[in-house]
């Protein structure tokens, strides 16, 4: 069975879409990466364990650096659950406090 990558509803599916188009591409590429290969195989500089469940994608255009948080469900599912642009050094503790609240709604 393939990984698969969604959002977790529409709201967060803006907030990716609120990204530059620099930033889009590189989350677009890094979702082929998980289809083809498996989240497992994805090279450390695209994810990092922030929290409990909570994870985070990695992603540096020229316009900035973004981070999609995100959790795994049953079934091999990336559930995308916040998508910000970061604009300091560690990712803000109120970002992953957002992302654990929302993946309350993942099964």
């Amino acid at each position: 069975m393939a990984w698969t990558v969604s959002f977790l509803d529409e709201r967060v599916e803006a907030e990716m879409e609120a990204q530059p188009k620099d930033i889009r591409a590189k989350f677009e590429r890094i979702k082929e990466l998980i289809a083809t290969f498996g989240l497992e195989r994805l090279p450390p500089k695209y994810v990092a364990h922030l929290e409990g469940r909570a994870w985070e994608l990695r992603m540096k255009g020229k316009d900035g650096i973004a981070r999609a948080l995100y959790v795994t469900a049953s079934g091999q599912r990336v559930v995308i659950l916040r998508v910000f642009t970061k604009k300091t050094q560690k990712t803000p503790q109120c970002e992953i406090k957002l992302a654990l609240k929302r993946a309350e709604e993942v099964t």
